[in-house]
This record gives C-alpha cells, sequence and structure tokens, in this order.
C-alpha cells in the first residue's frame, strides 16, 4: 500500500484538500493552527492509497513543534510519496517550503492550489514553465471546488509507483554552492549510514541544524572543518548562515517564477481586505467590535434564535417522554425500571439534548467567523493583550478552539513553540467556557435570570476571560517568568465560508454533542439514578436524603457552604460534572424529579455563585487526561486542576458574599 504525506503551509488549503482525497469529515480552519496532529484517510478511487496531513509549516527547521511533526515524519517513515501543496495566490513564499523538501528526494507532486482565485484576479501561471524550472510534476487545483483533484490522484500515484525523484535539488551559487557542496563531500559517508539525503544533510548542517548534526555523529575535526567552511560562507556573502540559505532559496524561487508567474497590479480580493482590514484591525476599534461581534452572536444564541429552537425540541422531549411514560405504565412495567427509564435515563439525557440547538447555533456563528478569515485577525489584535500577561497571538488559537471544547484546546497548544508558552496557555485555556457548560448557563439562566438570560451568559464568557487574564499577570511574574517567543502570522484573504465547511463545522460538534449525551449522559444518569434510588443496603428509598447519593455529596456540602449552595445535591452534581460538564444538568434533573425545582435549592445569588464556580472550576476527565498528556506529568497536572479548582472556590465565594452585602443578607 502506497502511503503520501500532505505537505504545506498554514493557510494553504492543506486541510481541504486532504478532506477531498479522502471524503474524511474532518473540520477546516480559516486561521493558522487548525491542524495539529497528522491524520490519515484512505484516498478515495484509489483504496491502496493512503495520505497522511502533516501539520501546516513554512520550513523544516525543528523550530515549533509542527516543524518537528513533519520532518520526524518524512526522515523516518520514508512515504512514498509527497503532496506538496502551494498556495497559487502566494506562491513565491510557499515554493521556500517546496525546495526544502524537494532536497529530502522523495516522489513529489506539486499541487498548485486556488487557482480559480489567480484566473479572477487577472494573473496568470504558465505552468508547463515552472514546471520545467522546478523540475517536479505541478497539477493546478481548486481544492475548495473539488477541480483538478481526479487529475492529482492520477499523477501522484504516477510518480511514486515509478518512483519519480526531483530532478533539480541544486538551488544555489557563488559561496553558498561552494559551502553545500564542501560539507555534502565530508559528511557523504555519514549521511548513508543513518539513510539521509546528502544534499539534504548538508543544507541542514550549513544552516545550523543541531538534531542533524547530532545526528550524523561527526568527529571533532569533522565539525572543525563545518565551521571553517561555514565561516568562510558568511564572511563572503556578509551575512550569518540561516540568512544566506534563505537568501539563496528565494533568489531561486525569483529567478523561477519570473518567467512562468504573471501578476496583475494588485487583486480584487487582496484590496477588499485591506479595506476591511482598515476597520477590524483598528488600533482602538478592534477589540470593542470582536467584543460586539460575539455579544450579538451570544445574543441571538441564547436570547432570540437558539433559544426558541430549544424550547421547541424541549416540547418535542416532555411529549415524547410523556408519550413512554403512559406505555411503560399501560404495559405494567415494574415501578423500578420505569422510574429507571423515566427518571433516569429519559430526565438525564433529556434534560441535555435540550440544548443541542444552543450548540448548532453558536457554532454556526463560530464557523462563519473562523472560515471568513477573521478569526486570524483577532489572534494578530490580541497579540499586543496577551503579551501583557506573557504569551503572543498565537496561544489566541487553542483559547479560541477552547470556547468549543478543552480537549483539542489544550492539544491545540503543541503548535506553540516554547515549553514555558504551552504550560501556560495549558493553564488558561480552561477558563475559556467550553460549550459543554452552555446546558448549565442555559438552564440556570432562563431559572433565575429569565429576563437577562443572554446578559448573565455574556457576563460569564467574559468573566472567564478576566481570570484569564489575571491569571496570566500573576504567572508572568512567579512560574512562568519570561517572555514569550516572537509571533509572526499570515493574514489570509477574507474568503466567503463555503455552506459544505460551515455545515461539516457545525455537524461535528452537533455530534459529539448527541455521542455525549447517549453515552458518558447516558451511563452518568444511570449511575445517578441507582445512587440516588438505593441506600448502602441497596434497599430502594423513597426519600433521595437517605440514599447513598446524599450521604456522599452531604460529604463534600460543607466546602460549598461558605459559596451558597452547600446542599448534597448541589455538590453531587459540580462532582458528576468532572465526568462531562453537561451531566450537572442530567444530576438535577434525576435528583428533583417532578417535587422539587431549582428554586428548592438556589437562590439568584447562590445560582450565580454556582454558576461562576461551574465556569472555573477543573474540566471534564478528558481534559485532565489531555493535561496531563501535554504536560508530561500526573503531578503537573493536578497541579493545574487545583489551581483552577482553587481559583473557582475564590471567586464563587467573592460573588456569593459580596453579593450579600450589597442586597443586604
Amino acid at each position: 500500500m502506497l502511503t503520501f504525506a500532505l505537505v504545506g503551509n498554514q493557510n494553504s488549503g492543506k486541510t481541504t484538500l486532504f478532506n477531498q482525497l479522502t471524503g474524511s469529515k474532518q473540520h477546516v480552519g480559516n486561521f493558522p493552527g487548525v491542524t495539529v496532529e497528522k491524520k490519515q484517510g484512505a484516498i478515495r478511487k484509489s483504496k491502496e492509497a493512503s495520505v497522511v496531513d502533516l501539520p501546516g509549516i513554512y520550513s523544516l527547521s525543528p523550530y515549533t513543534a509542527e516543524e518537528v511533526v513533519t520532518r520526524d515524519f518524512l526522515i523516518a517513515e520514508k512515504p512514498d510519496g509527497v503532496i506538496n501543496i502551494v498556495d497559487a495566490t502566494n506562491i513565491e513564499r510557499n515554493l521556500y517550503l517546496s525546495l526544502q523538501v524537494m532536497e529530502l528526494e522523495i516522489p513529489m507532486v506539486i499541487a498548485l492550489n486556488m487557482m480559480d482565485a489567480v484566473q479572477q484576479s487577472g494573473s496568470y501561471i504558465d505552468i508547463e514553465k515552472l514546471k520545467e524550472e522546478l523540475g517536479v510534476p505541478i497539477v493546478p487545483i481548486s481544492a475548495s471546488k473539488n477541480e483538478g483533484i481526479d487529475y492529482l490522484i492520477t499523477k501522484a500515484m504516477e510518480v511514486a509507483t515509478k518512483k519519480i525523484r526531483p530532478k533539480k535539488l541544486d538551488f544555489c551559487e557563488g559561496s553558498v554552492h561552494r559551502a553545500i557542496h564542501s560539507v555534502a563531500h565530508l559528511i557523504e559517508d555519514h549521511a548513508q549510514a543513518v539513510g539521509l539525503p546528502r544534499r539534504f544533510a548538508a543544507t541542514r548542517l550549513v544552516e545550523g541544524d543541531v538534531q542533524i548534526e547530532c545526528a550524523l555523529k561527526l568527529s571533532d575535526n569533522e565539525k572543525d572543518i563545518l565551521n571553517h567552511i561555514v565561516t568562510e560562507m558568511e564572511q563572503e556573502s556578509q551575512t550569518d548562515r540561516e540568512a544566506a540559505l534563505a537568501d539563496m532559496r528565494y533568489a531561486f524561487i525569483e529567478a523561477a517564477t519570473e518567467n512562468a508567474v504573471f501578476k496583475s497590479s494588485e487583486s480584487k480580493e487582496h484590496l477588499r481586505s485591506i479595506k476591511i482590514d482598515n476597520i477590524l484591525t483598528h488600533k482602538y476599534f478592534a477589540i470593542p467590535i470582536f467584543l460586539l461581534i460575539m455579544a450579538l452572536i451570544f445574543w441571538l444564541t441564547f436570547g432570540v434564535i437558539g433559544l426558541w429552537l430549544s424550547d421547541v425540541l424541549n416540547t418535542g422531549i416532555d411529549t415524547f417522554t410523556a408519550f413512554v411514560d403512559q406505555r411503560l405504565t399501560a404495559f405494567g412495567l415494574s415501578a423500578t425500571i420505569h422510574s429507571l427509564i423515566i427518571d433516569g435515563v429519559f430526565a438525564g439525557v433529556g434534560s441535555v439534548l435540550t440544548f443541542l440547538p444552543l450548540i448548532i447555533v453558536l457554532f454556526f456563528f463560530l464557523s462563519l467567523l473562523e472560515d471568513s478569515g477573521y478569526m486570524a485577525r483577532v489572534a494578530f489584535v490580541m497579540d499586543k493583550l496577551l503579551r501583557k500577561i506573557g504569551l503572543s497571538g498565537r496561544s489566541f488559537v487553542p483559547m479560541l478552539i477552547g470556547f468549543g471544547c478543552s480537549v483539542p484546546a489544550i492539544m491545540a497548544t503543541r503548535t506553540l513553540p516554547s515549553a514555558r508558552d504551552r504550560k501556560m496557555t495549558i493553564l488558561l485555556t480552561p477558563f475559556m467556557s467550553c460549550s459543554a457548560k452552555v446546558p448549565v448557563y442555559g438552564i440556570f439562566a432562563a431559572a433565575f435570570f429569565a429576563e437577562n438570560q443572554a446578559l448573565v451568559v455574556i457576563s460569564l464568557y467574559i468573566l472567564g476571560m478576566i481570570v484569564a487574564i489575571v491569571t496570566g499577570l500573576l504567572m508572568k511574574k512567579t512560574v512562568f517568568k519570561g517572555n514569550p517567543v516572537p509571533f509572526v502570522l499570515e493574514l489570509p484573504a477574507y474568503r466567503m465560508p463555503s455552506a459544505r465547511t460551515t455545515l461539516l463545522h457545525v455537524w461535528e460538534r452537533a455530534k459529539d454533542f448527541i455521542v455525549r449525551a447517549f453515552t458518558i449522559i447516558f451511563l452518568a444518569s444511570l449511575v445517578i439514578w441507582l445512587l440516588q434510588s438505593f441506600d448502602f443496603r441497596f434497599n430502594m428509598v423513597t426519600d433521595s436524603s437517605k440514599s447513598m447519593l446524599a450521604a456522599i455529596g452531604s460529604v463534600m456540602a460543607p466546602i460549598f457552604k461558605p459559596l451558597g449552595f452547600g446542599t448534597w445535591q448541589a455538590s453531587t452534581a459540580l462532582i458528576t460534572g468532572f465526568t462531562a460538564k453537561e451531566a450537572v444538568i442530567s444530576t438535577f434533573q434525576v435528583l428533583l424529579g417532578s417535587n422539587m425545582t431549582l428554586h428548592d435549592l438556589f437562590t439568584p445569588l447562590s445560582a450565580l455563585a454556582f454558576l461562576c464556580f461551574t465556569l472555573l472550576y477543573m474540566p471534564c476527565a478528558a481534559a485532565f487526561a489531555a493535561t496531563k498528556r501535554e504536560m508530561g506529568s500526573y503531578r503537573q497536572a493536578v497541579l493545574v486542576v487545583g489551581y483552577q479548582t482553587g481559583i473557582a472556590w475564590v471567586v464563587a465565594f467573592i460573588v456569593y458574599n459580596v453579593g450579600k452585602l450589597i442586597v443586604g443578607g
């Protein structure tokens, strides 16, 4: 079976192409950092071949986790072929990576993407001329429109099966040319011994790649010769080694594209983006505009569209539950099993499913912002603000993902170049309110703040951001001293989000929510019903305060009493929330039944404190596991969770007790 590596810059349409090649249901985003790990899928119409989607990178220099993942795969796994996707609208910058990949001498085809945009702008690319200059097959495509994909697959299969390697590997001249060729002769036997292409290894050594130098196991004498060659090159070129190699590659690219790429003076797309950016990235108005946009989204989600759809679905679920209840009663099912089905499963799962429309509406709007290219601008704008708390704008991407789910958000920190930035971002990301908490906000806001539901929810999101900022300022001066890594970001042109991409994004979120409802929430509802219906002797109880669950919750209740919700029901709901935050609502639904309401357990003030605690306390078990994996140890993960829960307690305590002083009791 043939294996292809899909390699390309961020924002080149790589993930879109992966979807077209494999037909896989993968989210496509128009901002840097969307691909965190390599993903694999069978190529459609060619089941004997698969393609691995590697992280978007700009070079093979091992400076970021993304570059390390990509380079390690290309060197160690030795794929049968490389599909190098290149953004045709920014071809010079994209070809920089292409030249480095060509040096690996792997059969390769260039997928020249966004050719439709090139034509619309009035520009022109001579494919045959460019193919001749580069020495590799080039296939023009438009991944978003599924144009040219079938021929790309055919060409990639041909290149791999016939082992057609790049024809050109020498892109240099002058002092750089002499340096690379001298080093290539010096390390020829070392490169052959470790299975590295000689030209690639020589170029990396001249550029100062410590990892390659260690892998080649050069002697001290060879290292001295290497340093002498590099020093001589730097003196002759009057620049440092990295700049010399970069100048060499760009000089070759400029010569190769001079007679093959013809650009109009300025594309309409670029001019339009500049005009929009004059407003959306304005020095003073950018952040207020972003906050207004998010406020509008939350208002539409929790106050208009999403709320109406949620009410409609709730009516349907209640009707279906009543129907099943009647049928089970008519069937004469035992009271215990009847209670398990209606009071356990239907109450728990049904209460969570009610909020599916909120999830769909929220992520519909967020997908539009993301795929239009706006979120990349927000990362750019946020860079200055995040630097004040010790992070760069690059950390905004994981934090943004955190509004959907903490697990992929924590995993997305792998794209950050330094361990300091990664750990600090992992600590702050869970304070961004994930979608799993939406049902909790929805039911409490409806019960206690009916006239200001949207305002309450927006306030919670803002509170999470404020806590993250305060934490960042604190950690910057204590645990995570130092400065963040410089942030370089390419702003993609604004694009009209495709209906397919938007619907795919929404479907993935909805599917994830439904799966959790019928797995984790389903099992949690069964366990809660069991513990709430029986005592420790497994006698069924009519008074749930005498149940096993009440006993367990009562042990934890004193901890939450200063926060205004020191009941065993509230503490139990928070404990089950560790499995999944949606379980908080399903727990209340099972515990309260038809005899009690949330008003029997909370006042508006204690409900607000409860919401603040739910917002900030430790994330779910899956997020804890992701934290442990990314931090590298259980100890650090436990410390992170302990800090987050401690902050949640302090904030809820302040909200409740200051609120008591304000309202007078």
